[in-house]
């Protein structure tokens, strides 16, 4: 690479040199990397196209992933989730023993418990993972997938944070389905605490679960408020809140 010091100040290729603009500076440097028709069709980068293709599955899998809990994830914030999830997804990728190398696919390894082990406890914000901040039992009902939670002491969870003075918990049935790109996602009954209220039991209920064929998934939301004359607002726009799979089958 090479900086340009011409007067003639041009951006493009030409005659196999690139030229380009960057910080204001025009640079140039000759065109390099393997020839498209030779990585497609040459033996020796039969591994790099296997490798590409389960690169794009892994993508895929991960944007619908994200796409489909985009709503329910807007207040919790967390800029990693994409990378974690796409470390999650490789290695999920592998459970699938049936395709050949370079065709497995993410919607067959979410078939296995292997798979499905991998993305249980998926959480959206890694500031306020759900074991640090909730010390109480969850119990799932394997029929009507209501969440129960016991013996929850408000003034502990909402004492984690500076300023909290209520929560909201909710929980979320979801069915994805990976092969064909579809999802449907229910959410519970939203229960508010505030940091004075007595030890509780919750019942987090859906009026009807998520239908369809795909991976049965539940996940637990706490969202912190601070209110102020009467108001509720988002704690610190959402840095604490926590969204995370409890189950995966």
């Amino acid at each position: 690479m090479a900086k340009l010091k011409s007067l003639l100040k041009i951006e493009g290729t030409l005659d196999g040199m690139t030229f380009y603009k960057k910080d204001g500076k025009y640079w140039v440097k000759t065109k390099g990397g393997i020839e498209s028709g030779r990585l497609k069709n040459d033996p020796a980068f039969a591994r790099t196209r296997e490798n590409n293709a389960e690169f794009t599955e892994v993508a895929k899998a991960n944007k619908f992933f994200r796409t489909a809990w985009a709503t329910h994830r807007a207040d919790v914030k967390d800029n990693s989730v994409t990378y974690r999830l796409t470390s999650a997804l490789f290695k999920a990728i592998k459970q699938d023993v049936i395709s050949a190398r370079g065709e497995r696919k993410i919607g067959i390894a979410l078939e296995t418990a292997g798979a499905k082990a991998l993305l249980q406890g998926f959480n959206f914000n890694t500031q306020a993972a759900l074991e640090t901040v909730l010390d109480s039992d969850i119990l799932i009902d394997d029929t009507t997938k209501e969440v129960s939670i016991v013996e929850v002491t408000p003034s502990l969870m909402l004492g984690k944070f500076q300023g909290a003075t209520h929560c909201n918990i909710s929980a979320f049935h979801a069915n994805l389905n990976f092969t064909e790109a579809q999802k449907q996602i229910v959410r519970s009954n939203v229960v508010e605490l505030a940091a004075n209220d007595p030890m509780t039991n919750l019942s987090l209920v859906f009026t009807a679960p998520a239908t369809g064929m795909g991976t049965e998934m539940i996940a637990l939301k706490i969202v912190f408020l601070q209110e102020i004359n009467g108001v509720k607002y988002s704690l610190n726009n959402g840095a604490f809140n926590v969204l995370q799979l409890i189950k995966v089958s």
